[in-house]
Order: C-alpha cells, then structure tokens, then sequence
C-alpha cells in the first residue's frame, strides 16, 4: 500500500510511492553544518552586495541545496534569492538557476503562508528567467523540471493572488507546450514535473486547468515524449488521489465536475489509455479511502460510476482490440496497459465486478506478472548463442519489477471479482487458468531439462516466477471451488471442475515449496467431489502421461541431442507423485482394467525411482488396490490383483536394497497377504520369493560383518529386516499358507548360525507367546519346539560325539535335553 500523502515536497511522496527513485531531487542530501549554512548565506549576500557571481558562490547555492531536508528559507533569504535573480547587473550561470528555483520551491513549500508581495514581486523575476533569451532547456534540462514544480507550488500557494496564479500558470503551460520533448531524453525528470501538474490542478483559479490535465494524460503519446512504464501510470494515480483530496478539501466543486465531464466521461483521442486508467483509478483510491471531505453523495456517486466506466470501457476495448487475447503478439503498448489496469484496480480499493475488468486480470496475471511462457520462450531459442548474461538480467529485472511486487493484491482482486462475474466470464478465465498450468508443466520439463547445472540462476529466477503463480492458482481454484462446488451446479459441471482443477495441481505440484492450508482446503473439497463419481474418477486418472511419454521425454529439437532419463526429470517426477498420493483416495471407484493399463506401468516405474519418498508412493499405491474392492467388477479386480503381485515382487526385490524402501514394500507384502483370497498362489509365491532373498541377502551380511546378529533390535541389515518381516507373516497369513511359511522358514533359520538362531528364536519366542490367536497358536508352539530340537541338534554336537555310531546318533536325536526341554514349555 502507498504511504500517506506528503505535506511538503509532492515530487518526493510520488517517487517513494512508484518506486522510482533516480532523480535529481531523489538524491542522498548530505546536511551541511549549521556553521556552513550561515556562511553560505553570507556570500550570497556578498554576491548582490558586489554585483559579482564567482565560482564560490556556485559552492554556496550547492551547499544550500544540499542541506533541502533540515534548511528553512526565511522571508529575507527568499527575498535575497528573488533579488540576485532579478539583477542586471549579474551574469548568472546557467547551472545556478536551477539551484535557486529548488531553493525558492522549499521556501514555498516550507513556509506556513509566504508573502503574497514576496510572490507578486517574483513574477517579473520568473517571467524574465523563461523569457525565450535566457531559458534554454537543452542546456539546463532540469531548469525545465524545477521550473514546473516551482510555478506550479506558487500557483498552489494560498497567499498568492488570483492574478499572479494566472501569470504563474500561463508560464507553467508554456514551459509545458515547448519543452514536454526533454522527458523523452530525461524521464528521471519525470516525478518533478508531475509533482508541478498537480499543484497546479489544486490552484484555487480555474484558467488552463482543462489543459494541463490534457497534457498529463497526453504527453506519452506526444512525439519526441516519454516512454510510458507502470512506474509512471503510478505516479499519474497517486497524483490524481492527492488531487481529488485537495479538491475536496477545497470544496471546488465546479473543478471536481469540470474533471468527471472532461476526462471521465468524454473519449479524447490524444489521450493515452494507460493514463486514463491510472486517473481514473487514482479518483477511486481517493473516494474508497475516504480522503475526499466536503463532496455530497451524489456528487461522490456520479464520480465512482464515471471512474468504473472509463476503466471498464479501456479495458473492453482493449479486449476487442486484441480478441480476446487470442493474439500471440507481444505489443509493448498493450501489454503496458494490461499491466497498468491491474495495478489501478489492485491499488484503487473496491470496484464494481465488470467482466472486461475481469478477464484483464487474467490475461495480466498469465502473461504480465508471470510471463513465465515468454520467459521459457527466450531461453530455450537463445541457447544457440546470445548471452547468459542477458538471460540472467531479464529474469531478475521481472522479479525487481513493480508488477511482480504486485502479484498478491492483483491476485486478491482477480479471486473477489470472480465470484460476481456473470458465468460465461467465469468459464473462459477458468480454461485459461487451467490451459496455462498444463502449459507451464510442458515447458518448465524443457527448460529444468536443459539449464539444470549449466545456468542454475537462470533457472531459479524462473522457479521463483513459478512459484508465485502456484501460489496465484491455489488461490483462484479455491475461490472456484467455494463457487461451484454446490447444489447449484449440476453434477456434471461439479465433477468437471474438480478434476480440471486435480490436474492443474499436478502440474504445477513442483512449484509447491511451503504449506498453504488455501491449497489442503481446495485438495480436501476436490477430492471428496471426485470420490462420489466415476466418471470423474476415471478422467483424472487417464490425465497421466503415458508410459511412453514418461521414458522417452519431451519432444524437443534441442533435448534430442541430451540423454534421457526419466528418473532425473524432477518436473515430471513431482507431478507423478501427486498422481500416487491423490488416486489412492478414490481408487474404490476405479475400474480395475483402467487401474491396469493405465496406473499399473507407472507405479511399478516410480517403484524404481531413486527418490524414496516417490518409491514409498509407489508401494503405497499398491497396498491401496490390493486393499481396494469394487462390487460391480470383484472377480475382475481379484484377478488383477494376483497378477499384478507376481510383478511386484519381482520388481521390489530386484531393486531391494539398494532402492526399494523397506518400509514401502512391507506395507505392500502386509496388504497382500491380508486381502488376496486365502491360499492364492501370489501369496506363497510371495512368500518363496522373500525367503530366497532373506537367504541370499543373510549370507552376504554375514561375509561382511560376523556380528551382525549380536542385536536384533539395532539398526538391521537388509536381510534381517527382511527376515524380521517373514516372522511378522507368520500372524497375518491365512492356515492355508502358514505351513508352508513355517517350513520355509525353519529351513532358512537352520541354515543360520548359532547366533542368528538364538536371536530368532528368542523373537518367536516372545511373538508366539504374546499371541491370542487359539487357532494357529497351538500349531506355532509345536513348530517352534520342534524348530528348537533341530537348531539345538545341529549346534550341540562335538567331533567326538560325531565319532560314535549311528546308533548313538539316533539317539542322541530323539533324546532331547530335559534341561532345555524344561525351559522351552515354560518359556512358551
């Protein structure tokens, strides 16, 4: 927001409010002392007292000028001032009138009420220093600007009278009429000369106030002018709003309509279109903001309507002019006032919801404030050659700029406008909206593709544009969501919407850097729409990029020449991944032969992805079919499921442990053993599977490290952790599998060393005896007994026992020892 108006210097209150700050009067003021004021003053007095202007007295002006926060012109210095100017017998340098308008600005500026014959006597004075054989603008362009806000504070000053305002406003429009081509070459200039405008426009006569305002809103479209920018347009609204207050403060009401009649409600061809905006949304900042005292109702009313139509009738033919934005061409003059129709509108307070006003937001907020599509554009043709350089600082001047800086309140406007627009509006921002997120994906893919470890700031910069248009979407798809999500749309409309706006998500997923409770309010709202329909359940998921899109890449000329690999594309990878997080709530209504062609072949690819976060979305996809049901296609679906686990296995022990996340595949194992149908032969298939992994994975542990049984509840290697995961099975397969589970594992434990049986048996132990199931206790505790003779068997025996018949042997075998008998039966 703007800070509130200035009480002393309107050119210094314009350049803080814009963001424009090189200027001659913008300057660092470095304060002289006081001492040096006084002798400045001194010598200047010795100026007019000798009739001679030396070098020192140049010094002297400077060192005044300088001190313009903390110095007070007085009365006698003024008129000091006014008489050096006015001498014959002086030869001034051009440089010192400059210094000595600035000079006599602050002692109007600064002056509670300045003599009114001081300013009377000044008229000559000024009359003669723009006289056409003294001024020449070329040669001091600045005396041009501090001419204009010195003639336009004077003309401002309450002292002053009626017929020196006139004289000083005359002088103002001439300077302004002859001179307006040094803006073109001086823009820094700029500020001061509208700071000069707007006093002029609240002087309390009424001569030349028509002109001046159409050389305000005309001089950017004037020959030889100043190049118009949002900085300006700025400068033109806050202007307009510090104008107004005055106005009525002043109670001019005959100005304040001759304003509404001249400028709001009469279309003049010499007027630029960005400056009426910028106008026009300066009068609604000031009427919003309550800064205009002293006008009655209607005459408040009738200036509101006048403001709202003429930004809304720019703005509808700006539309028209353009169709609808269907253009690709980039015209700066266009694109100039899309941006500065949304800054008014963002900075103006409450406007009236009017469609044109609405779709310029969009079209501003798509190709203006986040122009990252332009952006991607110049950075992928220009990697054939141009500069880095100028790739950097065309990023980093946009995330500088005044639009950007004005991202959020545009984007509040564009969502509160939304709701009130008629519907035919709302349907053609939405498609934009949404087109623009799919397009973004498919061109930041290309972009990250190639700048990624060769132009890192580059692509940043761009991230950050990105970002801020993530958080624009968010905001937009809430509001759609609060609009449409309820019984006033038809279902169809309703389920359309969420998935439109499901898959704009995905897109833009990796540009989702902080939490946002606007984007989990929206998820929430979306997901149970689409958990009610089929149909939309189906269409989102079909959205994923096919198998062959996601291997091969994007298809683009210059990535031909780069290796592909999928697993590397971060961009795609994070879509993908919202992909695995959101199907899983409403994979219930998901037909299986969808699920199979189209889900399957990318979960079991993220399966293998490096980033274990996405591996365990893929395994918890899994875990969710398997855990799913459909009635209308139960067989189907059962028999897709046990396909499905054969490769799965397959693929999660493949890649174990070097990629497949322990966690993820085990949640996968428990949901099949607990869902598929009792005794299916995915299940002991699964089940081979692990013990033959678990045998393999042991014995490579076991070369590596020999204590690697001392602690089973440490930090586990793969084949512990696999085979802490078989002993957990034993509870959870159904009786048909649990007899062969229990002798492949017994198989597996006798093969261990005595360590590693001791350390698994003492978990069978405590897991057997903690168990409540009376149905496979029993069989448990004879299987574990009958597991701890043979370990006991195998680990008792010494070379010389070895030595003694068969007969011995045998016996020894069927004897067990009473000792450790005795402890097993208590212990279980």
């Amino acid at each position: 927001m703007a800070k509130a108006a200035p009480t002393l210097f309107l050119e210094d209150w314009l350049r803080s409010v814009s963001g424009f700050s090189n200027s001659f009067s913008s300057r660092n003021y470095s304060a002289s002392s006081a001492r040096a004021i006084i002798q400045a003053w001194a010598e200047l007095r010795d100026c007019l007292q000798h009739k001679s202007f030396q070098s020192h007295h140049l010094q002297s002006l400077k060192t005044l000028v300088n001190s313009q926060t903390s110095l007070h012109v007085a009365e006698p210095q003024a008129k000091l001032l006014l008489s050096i100017l006015s001498s014959p017998d002086l030869s001034l340098p051009h440089e010192s009138y400059t210094l000595f308008l600035r000079l006599l600005y602050i002692w109007v500026r600064k002056s509670a009420r300045p003599s009114s014959v001081l300013i009377d006597s000044a008229v000559k004075a000024f009359s003669n220093v723009f006289s056409i054989t003294q001024y020449n603008s070329k040669k001091s362009p600045h005396l041009f600007s501090e001419g204009v806000l010195l003639l336009g504070s004077l003309s401002f000053a309450p002292s002053a009278s009626e017929s020196s305002k006139i004289v000083f406003l005359g002088l103002l429009c001439r300077l302004l009429a002859e001179d307006y081509q040094v803006l073109g070459s001086f823009s820094e200039l700029i500020p001061d000369v509208l700071a000069g405008i707007g006093y002029a426009l609240c002087s309390s006569v009424k001569v030349h106030f028509v002109t001046i305002f159409d050389f305000m809103l005309s001089i950017w479209g004037m020959e030889s002018g100043p190049q118009g920018s949002v900085s300006h347009g700025l400068m033109i609204l806050h202007l307009m709003e510090w104008v107004m207050s005055g106005l009525g403060s002043f109670r001019s009401l005959e100005k304040i309509n001759t304003f509404s009649q001249e400028v709001l409600e009469t279309t003049k061809a010499n007027y630029v279109p960005f400056a009426v905006v910028m106008a026009a949304a300066g009068v609604l900042r000031a009427l919003n903001r309550s800064v205009v005292s002293g006008l009655g109702l209607n005459t408040i009313s009738r200036l509101r309507r006048s403001a709202e139509d003429r930004i809304e009738s720019v703005a509808r033919e700006l539309i028209s002019r353009t169709r609808g934005f269907t253009s690709s061409d980039n015209d700066r003059t266009d694109s100039l006032l899309l941006q500065c129709v949304s800054v008014a509108l963002a900075r103006s307070g409450v406007v009236s919801a009017r469609s044109p006003l609405f779709i310029c937001l969009a079209s501003t907020l798509l190709t203006e404030i986040f122009p990252s599509r332009r952006l991607y554009m110049k950075v992928l043709k220009s990697m054939h050659g141009s500069s880095a350089v100028l790739r950097i600082n065309e990023v980093k001047e946009h995330l500088e700029s005044l639009t950007f800086k004005e991202a959020g309140a545009i984007t509040g406007v564009f969502c509160n406008l939304y709701v009130s627009v008629d519907e035919q509006s709302k349907h053609i921002v939405e498609n934009l909206v949404w087109d623009h997120c799919q397009h973004i994906y498919m061109e930041h893919r290309q972009v990250a593709l190639v700048l990624r470890g060769k132009e890192d700031e580059v692509l940043g910069d761009l991230e950050k544009i990105a970002e801020s248009a993530f958080l624009m979407v968010v905001l937009f798809a809430l509001a759609v969501t609060k609009h449409k999500l309820n019984s006033k749309f038809n279902q169809e409309s309703q389920m359309d919407t969420s998935v439109r706006i499901l898959i704009s998500f995905s897109c833009l997923e990796y540009f989702r850097r902080i939490r946002l409770p606007e984007y989990m309010d929206t998820i929430r709202g979306i997901v149970v729409s689409v958990q009610e329909s089929d149909s939309a359940c189906v269409s989102f998921v079909r959205s994923i990029p096919t198998y062959v899109d996601l291997t091969n890449g994007p298809d683009f000329s210059f990535l031909r020449k780069m290796e592909y690999l999928w697993y590397n594309d971060e961009v795609q990878t994070a879509r993908i991944l919202f992909y695995l997080r959101v199907i899983p709530t409403c994979i219930a209504r998901l037909p299986s032969p969808v699920f199979g062609k189209v889900v399957a072949p990318t979960m079991f690819l993220y399966m293998g992805h490096p980033n274990g976060k996405v591996a365990r979305a893929s395994h918890s996809m899994v875990s969710a079919f398997i855990s799913s049901g459909k009635d209308s296609d139960q067989d189907e679906r059962e028999s897709l499921k046990e396909q499905l686990v054969f490769y799965y296995i397959q693929r999660s022990l493949v890649e174990y442990p070097e990629i497949t996340p322990f966690e993820g595949m085990a949640s996968g194992v428990a949901a099949l053993v607990r869902h598929l149908p009792a005794g299916s032969p995915a299940i002991f298939y699964c089940i081979h599977c692990l013990v033959e992994k678990a045998n393999r994975l042991c014995i490579e542990d076991l070369a590596h490290q020999d204590d690697m049984w001392k602690n089973w509840q440490g930090e586990s290697e793969p084949g512990k952790k696999i085979l802490d995961l078989l002993l957990r099975l034993i509870s959870l397969v159904d009786i048909q599998v649990l007899p062969d589970l229990m002798k492949l594992l017994a198989q597996l434990i006798a093969q261990l060393p005595k360590d590693g049986q001791n350390m698994i048996l003492n978990e069978l132990y405590s897991q057997v005896a903690e168990s409540d199931d009376v149905t496979r206790k029993p069989t448990l505790v004879s299987w574990l007994q009958s597991l701890s003779y043979l370990c006991f068997q195998e680990t008792s025996g010494s070379a010389a026992s070895r030595k003694v018949g068969s007969e011995a042997n045998s016996t020894s075998v069927r004897t067990p020892d009473p000792l450790n008998d005795t402890s097993l039966n208590a212990r279980l």
